[in-house]
């Protein structure tokens, strides 16, 4: 994106329209978007034989997002991300969006340029076309609404509910450095990888759609309230359970330099932090050498963990066999836990 050009300029003094033209002239034209921003509604083209995927999101301040460590431009990075991750998790493609704004008087045409310019560089790097929204004033903190849009042929649309008995669990990236982020920016600390996993999360729209266009998942969700939660997700849908193993979830170098070896506290994170936007996804067991050299070639890493069992609940297992109980689903500190996420 370009440098943006710094002003003293209030809302205020832009008013509604010139604030939704401020966000207009950024945005570029796509093919598929037949009518964009300017008219009462867009209109856009599928194509043939494929199925309409829609998502929405809201981001809340206070809620979602803390601005005294979340800077404008990489929370429209996010905003968007998190939208284009349940795509992935669709084996879908996105396409275009629908931006909703409720921002306070007080708050800067500068504030709304970085926010701008970072939603729509993501919004570029994946293909997607801004086509419209809605603004108004906010009388209690920033609001963020985004509905997004996709599309992918019917039999190749992956759902949550459709793991068997049998298939082996996978997920892609590293567990748990959102939340470690997370953490670290709640103490003070402003830099380092885990920081930035929490503030840019990348969607994985490129491996979901290469998944799903080599037909190698069963079923599929993307982590974003956490791996024992989204996995219960699967298993509930799906009328199963599963075992995961341990010592078999991927932990970051930087995630396993700050717990070090400790047994249970290093895994808790991992297990229940959430806002990973990584893809959690099963297939049958014989298809993994299939799947390890998709992700070979995207360069991203994918890890076995466990697998689907016919039996209900999830359970867990370390390296030398033995049950936990202590950190399985039923864990409410994490598959409960609200507040404060960003």
């Amino acid at each position: 994106m370009t440098q943006e050009i710094k002003t003293d300029r209030s809302l205020t003094d832009l008013g509604e329209f010139g604030l939704i033209d401020l966000i207009a002239r950024k945005v570029r034209p796509s093919s598929v978007v037949h009518i964009g921003i300017g008219d009462d509604a867009a209109a856009f083209h599928w194509q043939p034989h494929c199925l309409a995927l829609a998502t929405t999101d809201m981001l809340v301040e206070g809620v979602h997002f803390d601005l005294s460590f979340c800077d404008p431009f990489r929370l429209g990075r996010k905003a968007l991300a998190v939208n284009l991750s349940d795509i992935a998790a669709m084996g879908g493609r996105p396409r275009s969006f629908l931006l909703s704004l409720a921002i306070p008087n007080e708050f800067s045409v500068d504030f709304i340029n970085d926010f701008s310019s970072g939603l729509l560089e993501i919004a570029e790097e994946f293909g997607v076309t801004l086509i419209g929204g809605d603004t108004c004033v906010s009388r209690s903190g920033l609001v963020i609404g985004i509905t997004l849009y996709g599309e992918q042929e019917e039999q190749k649309v992956t759902q949550r509910g459709t793991a068997r008995p049998g298939e082996s669990i996978f997920v892609t990236g590293y567990l748990g450095d959102s939340a470690l982020g997370l953490k670290l920016l709640q103490r003070g600390l402003r830099q380092g990888e885990v920081i930035d996993r929490h503030l840019d999360p990348t969607p994985r729209v490129h491996e979901g759609l290469a998944l799903a266009e080599a037909g190698l998942t069963c079923s599929m969700i993307d982590i974003s309230d956490g791996l024992l939660s989204d996995l219960g997700h699967i298993t509930g849908k799906s009328a199963m359970g599963a075992r995961l193993h341990l010592d078999k979830i991927p932990l970051s170098r930087e995630y396993s330099a700050h717990f070090g070896s400790e047994s249970q506290e290093r895994y808790l994170l991992a297990l229940g932090g959430g806002e990973d936007y990584e893809l959690l996804f099963t297939a049958p067991a014989y298809r993994k050498c299939e799947i390890e050299m998709l992700f070979r070639k995207l360069g991203t890493p994918v890890s076995e963990i466990g697998e689907i069992t016919s039996v209900p609940g999830i359970r867990l297992f370390s390296a030398e066999g033995e049950t936990l109980q202590g950190i399985a689903p039923g864990y409410d500190h994490f598959l409960s836990r609200k507040g404060n996420r960003s």
